[in-house]
């Protein structure tokens, strides 16, 4: 059920306001003696009507249609009592109807709406026709008062009528700028947590990175400390050997490092076209492992920036993977466009298990960077046989991205 509207939680407070200001004004006119009346006027309890209609301005019903109906019919029983023993209230500009609509359109749909609307004008026609005294007049006169009250008739129409529309778009702009908070602040924590993720799966990346290249390297290198602190007293000859040793692997935990650093570059492009951003790692696979990649690359079209940046991280992994584990003396890469672009890694290493190493970072960011671009992850080894990685994008996938 929709909480009432109250005071605190009431869409337009200005016209809970307005409504207190139009209704004392009301009680102040109730008070003056009128000389044409049918019904002897009371004051009291025009005084005590309009102060009920007032209060309950101060809670309107939003959530059961029975409790709706039932406060609306109280307050029309309320304008029938000030309408026909309000005195000189009655003969002045209606505000009271003109309340009662606007609360029908903060408390009813439209349909709701137009039948208060319809029925708070009948009432007013009804108490309207009973005020006017029957006096002997002139012709001239019933018709300037048939004329008048006509004209009257027609105002008090047009401005609830006017009341309506007003309140229908007011309310309308209200709820087109409370969705459009809603979506906004959906957006802003669907963002978020966007962010958060990446976040998450960025620190995952670099602790994976660090635990595969760097933790190898240091644990390598305590090792060889060790011996070599073993070494020291009995053998100091092998113990130089194993520190000399222990001062590579320092070295390569060092390059580990700043390779993780340039990992994490947000564009590892920095302006570069993707084969020259290849021939950068190429060179760089060379100086580390003395290995020259071939490399063939025919690409008929310009890629967008998130296919060259996936590409690029996937041709860096796989050369970080044949460095630290293959163990190879030759590296083929094709990169090209036919019906798909297709990218193929291949080394002449040692290869490995599918079956049992398939879980790792490397592998697993490189299937992941594939499947975000809606192609396909193949890799097929075996022990002795080196490695061969396969990437297929459909163009229609490519160009989407």
């Amino acid at each position: 059920m929709s909480r009432p509207i109250q005071i605190h939680n009431h869409p337009f407070r200005f016209l809970l306001y307005l409504e207190w200001i139009l209704l004392g004004f009301a009680i102040l006119t109730s008070l003056f003696p009128t000389r044409f009346h049918r019904f002897a006027t009371f004051p009291e309890l025009t005084i005590c009507s309009l102060t009920i209609f007032g209060l309950m301005g101060l809670r309107l019903p939003t959530g059961n249609q029975g409790y709706k109906i039932l406060y609306t019919a109280g307050e029309f029983i309320l304008i029938f009592f000030t309408g026909f023993f309000g005195g000189r209230i009655a003969r002045l500009f209606p505000f009271i109807y003109i309340i009662l609509v606007t609360r029908s359109c903060l408390i009813f749909e439209l349909p709701g709406r137009l039948l208060v609307t319809f029925l708070s004008f009948l009432l007013f026609l009804v108490t309207a026709r009973q005020r006017f005294p029957r006096l002997q007049l002139t012709p001239q006169s019933q018709d300037k008062i048939i004329f008048f009250n006509f004209n009257f008739a027609l105002l008090f129409a047009l401005t609830l009528v006017f009341i309506l529309l007003l309140m229908n778009t007011v309310l309308s702009e209200r709820q087109s700028r409370e969705k459009l908070a809603m979506a906004n602040e959906k957006l802003r924590q669907y963002a978020l947590r966007i962010e958060n993720q990446a976040t998450l799966e960025e620190r995952n990346r670099i602790a994976r990175e660090i635990h595969d290249s760097l933790g190898h390297s240091l644990t390598a290198l305590n090792l060889q400390l060790e011996t070599a602190l073993k070494l020291s007293q009995s053998d100091p000859k092998r113990a130089v050997t194993f520190l000399a040793r222990a001062k590579e692997l320092g070295s390569k935990a060092l390059q580990d490092v700043r390779h993780s650093v340039s990992a994490m570059r947000s564009n590892p492009l920095q302006g570069q076209s993707l084969e020259q951003a290849i021939a950068t790692l190429s060179e760089d696979f060379y100086r580390s492992t003395g290995i020259i990649p071939i490399c063939e690359i025919n690409l008929a079209y310009l890629l967008p920036i998130e296919v060259n940046t996936a590409l690029y991280r996937i041709i860096q992994e796989s050369f970080t993977n044949v460095s630290k584990y293959a163990d190879a003396t030759k590296v083929k890469l094709e990169l090209s466009i036919t019906t798909d672009l297709q990218l193929m890694i291949q080394d002449n290493g040692r290869g490995f298990d599918l079956a049992r190493n398939t879980t790792g970072f490397g592998l697993q960011s490189m299937r992941d960077r594939t499947l975000a671009l809606g192609g396909n992850f193949n890799i097929s080894s075996t022990p002795g046989s080196g490695c061969k990685i396969i990437v297929n994008i459909p163009l229609s996938k490519v160009f989407v991205n």
